[in-house]
């Protein structure tokens, strides 16, 4: 699938993610700037922290407990916050656009 990080400087990164991957981990294959994934994607920070665009916000889902309470942590959290290791590529994911928040 093709997903797309929005940075804070207006420009785009648009790359491939393999289905059951996370988007974190796609986000580093990329060289996403902003996108750290500290902890590899165990859920222990939010150093992957993204917005998802408002027109994927429910193919996405919302976020688990979990997640949620990791969620708080993260700078600018918004209704749309979600942790990108959180989310897998998936067919009915293709053409995903995350936004990467300025932090």
């Amino acid at each position: 699938m093709k997903v797309t990080w929005k940075l804070p400087d207006g420009t785009e990164i648009t790359g491939a993610a393999e289905n059951g991957q996370n988007l974190m981990q796609a986000a580093l294959a990329h060289d996403v700037p902003g996108i750290i994934g500290e902890c590899g994607g165990t859920l222990s920070c939010a150093t992957c922290h993204v917005y998802v665009d408002p027109a994927w916000s429910d193919k996405c889902g919302a976020p688990e407990d979990f997640e949620d309470a990791m969620l708080d942590m993260a700078e600018e959290r918004r209704d749309s916050s979600r942790l990108s290791c959180q989310i897998e590529a998936s067919p009915d994911l293709d053409g995903l656009v995350l936004i990467v928040p300025e932090e």
